[in-house]
């Protein structure tokens, strides 16, 4: 590295977090910093997995000194041994010259049957029919299915003889761990928190989990779960670049991607004409990518074959049937909204016709809401500390034998409307979810009661989707009950943003809600036909359903959610309202009381005043001032549109409320702070209008008490 480099590594080495801290206490040379893989890259086309089983070896260290010797050396590595397709001549020449070379390849070894010998052919060096050993076979099978990266000692020794080919396996290592304990993992899992476990998981999968909402980091981690369980079929379907097959691609050396279009029965099952068995015998994880497109041709035999296997864990050879534990992962682009797809399809609408069948869907055990993940951003990567990759892989793999399907029933018992297939979903999402976050098999009844949650959301967005489809299916009730025989129903998401749409029985599309019908509002008034002048007796009188009192919750990650919805209908009509949060400090908490104050201005009459009262507490310290300036320049703001904005300090509050002389008093469990943080493009929808804006998971209560 030179001089200049050495500099701007140093320069660019990240403040060590305490999780990063923790983590390499308890986790000492089994996780690396993230960012590093960026760093020894450069143009090397190789899978994430490679590079950090070389970090691991290197730079797993907290030290800067020995992280930045680690990446020299990895760099060295790369330059003399990682063989780049057009530099394949030159590196035939080394062996050739030197008599022996190590190289990192990807090697796929065929059985040539004339000659009964194994033969191996190297991706990149481009050459092939190089000798295999049969023990080398037997110690790693999946050399014969879709190739494996591995550090290899090539020889050279040339023959007079045309037959025999000049390159010789003088050793071969697949690019895995060995070994690893455990135990030990288990027993440093107990050293972390829920929150700080799910964070390292995170920064495992390469993502800084501070970019992050809760309910997004589960749904990033509901992909691990086919590496962890057996036979667990998932599908997700979302816009595109939101990084659905990184994770099969780049994170463990037991999942295999492939194209959708390449899928064929001889590659993924067997090969009837010599006996040979597909991808599901050799690999713990499937993933078909591209898998969506209506115009796709597909192999109806393939269909049935994959229905049966997905079903029944089996499939046929000739007279025999044999067994796999391969998950499957079926991962495509929607060209659709969610309201578009719900409106005028299905959620599965954008799956080729010959999987658009209920008994096919029917297999599958979960469904990604992909809509709801955001498109990758530069600062998403992370660039703390995590698991190598291929340590965990290891774990996960440890763990698929093991079924954690029952920690939850010594709390809660699952709907008898519930099906076996339904039940088996649930059972295996929740099994998997417990493995990821809960390796011991201990959790708590809230933590427990969480991903219970997420496991039946998953399995219900299937079902009601294929209740679209095939409507001779018996609708099922999901939900659970406690100790205390309260039954608890889960939604959606998708199901509680877009009712209207929602519902698979409706046989007529249902206009879309008015913006203040959102949030039940109904308001206080009645509108009549004509007016005072000219009346029309015979008009019909329409009224507007009353305002909603009561309480709502909101999920994590809905949208369609706006102030204009939630709250200016409470507040219309009020001269004097009291807004209590002890929390208007930061920049956006202003700008959220500024689209407040908006909405109140636009609503009124011109030519009337509303007084806005905000109590909150007082900013200390070296941001006193800016406090201080921020609040006047709102008070400057609202005054020219009619609002009388003013302050009071109370350091004893802690809720939050608006109060309205009009008789409504609106409680919001996060102030007005309900809104996840944005991409930060100026370009973006949600950066103008808050309906497109994910929002947190909050709750608000409206009470009506008469006016004042």
């Amino acid at each position: 590295m030179s001089g200049t480099e050495n500099e701007e590594a140093d320069a660019g080495a990240p403040q060590q977090s305490d999780l990063d801290y923790k983590v390499n206490l308890l986790f000492p040379g089994v996780v690396v910093r993230k960012d590093l893989v960026k760093a020894v890259k450069g143009n090397a086309i190789v899978p994430t997995y490679v590079l950090e089983y070389l970090l691991g070896q290197y730079a797993a260290s907290d030290d800067e000194a020995t992280i930045q010797a680690g990446i020299d050396t990895v760099r060295r590595i790369l330059a003399e041994h990682y063989v780049h397709r057009s530099e394949s001549e030159l590196v035939k020449s080394t062996i050739r010259e030197r008599g022996r070379h190590r190289v990192i390849d990807k090697v796929t070894v065929t059985l040539n049957e004339k000659a009964d010998v194994y033969e191996a052919e190297f991706a990149n060096l481009g050459i092939k029919g190089v000798i295999v050993d049969p023990p080398v076979i037997k110690a790693h099978p999946k050399l014969l299915v879709g190739g494996v990266w591995c550090i290899c000692d090539i020889e050279y020794f040339h023959s007079d003889d045309q037959r025999v080919v000049p390159w010789i396996l003088g050793s071969i290592k697949p690019i895995q761990l060995s070994k690893f304990d455990v135990d030990q993992y288990l027993e440093s899992r107990r050293g972390f928190n829920t929150e700080e476990w799910i964070d390292l998981l995170m920064q495992s999968i390469g993502f800084n989990p501070e970019t992050f909402s809760r309910r997004g980091k589960l749904l990033q981690l509901v992909r691990l779960i086919p590496f962890v369980e057996r036979n667990y079929n998932l599908v997700e379907l979302g816009p595109k670049g939101t990084g659905k097959s990184h994770i099969f691609s780049e994170f463990s050396p037991h999942g295999m991607l492939i194209s959708g279009g390449e899928v064929t029965v001889p590659k993924l099952f067997v090969n009837n004409s010599n006996g040979r068995i597909g991808l599901v015998g050799y690999w713990d994880v499937v993933a078909f990518d591209e898998f969506a497109g209506k115009k796709k041709r597909t192999d109806k035999a393939l269909v049935d074959i994959m229905k049966n296997y997905m079903a029944n864990k089996s499939f046929s050879r000739g007279v025999e049937t044999l067994g796999a534990e391969a998950s499957m992962v079926f991962v495509g682009n929607t060209s659709h909204t969610v309201p578009f797809m719900l409106k005028n399809s299905d959620l599965f609408d954008e799956l080729p016709d010959a999987y658009h069948d209920p008994a096919y869907l029917d297999r599958l055990h979960h469904y990604i809401p992909g809509w709801e993940v955001d498109i990758i951003r530069g600062e998403m990567f992370s660039e703390g500390y995590g698991f190598v990759v291929d340590y965990i892989a290891e774990v996960l793999k440890s763990m698929r034998s093991q079924d954690y399907s029952d920690r939850y029933q010594q709390y809660f018992t699952l709907s008898p409307d519930i099906s076996t297939r339904d039940r088996d979903g649930i059972h295996k999402t929740f099994s998997g979810l417990m493995k990821i976050l809960y390796p011991g098999g201990q959790a708590e009844k809230e933590e427990i009661e969480e991903i219970l949650r997420l496991a039946i959301e998953g399995r219900k967005r299937v079902k009601d989707q294929i209740l679209r489809i095939d409507s001779t299916m018996a609708e099922v009730k999901f939900r659970y009950s406690d100790q205390s025989d309260t039954w608890h129903s889960v939604a959606t998401l998708e199901e509680q943003e877009y009712p209207a749409y929602y519902d698979q029985r409706a046989s007529v599309a249902v206009e879309e809600p008015e913006p203040d019908e959102a949030v039940s509002p109904r308001s206080s008034g009645v509108a009549v036909a004509g007016s005072d002048d000219n009346p029309q007796p015979d008009a019909p009188i329409v009224t507007e359903p009353a305002l909603f009192e009561g309480h709502r919750e909101f999920q994590e990650n809905q949208r369609g959610v706006s102030y204009e919805t939630l709250l200016l209908p409470y507040l219309r009509g009020a001269t004097e309202i009291t807004i209590v949060d002890p929390y208007i400090r930061l920049p956006h908490q202003g700008r959220n009381l500024v689209d407040v104050l908006a909405l109140l201005a636009s609503a009124k009459d011109a030519a009337d005043e509303i007084v806005v009262t905000l109590v909150t507490k007082a900013e200390t310290g070296q941001y006193e001032q800016a406090h201080l300036l921020m609040l006047k320049d709102i008070q400057d703001s609202a005054a020219a549109a009619g609002i009388r904005f003013n302050v009071t300090w109370d350091e004893t509050i802690h809720d939050r409320s608006i109060r309205a002389d009009n008789g409504w008093t609106i409680l919001l469990g996060r102030g007005l702070d309900i809104f996840q943080k944005g991409s930060g493009s100026q370009f973006d929808l949600a950066a103008r209008r808050q309906e497109f804006r994910q929002v947190v998971a909050f709750g608000v209560t409206y009470i009506h008490e008469g006016a004042e």
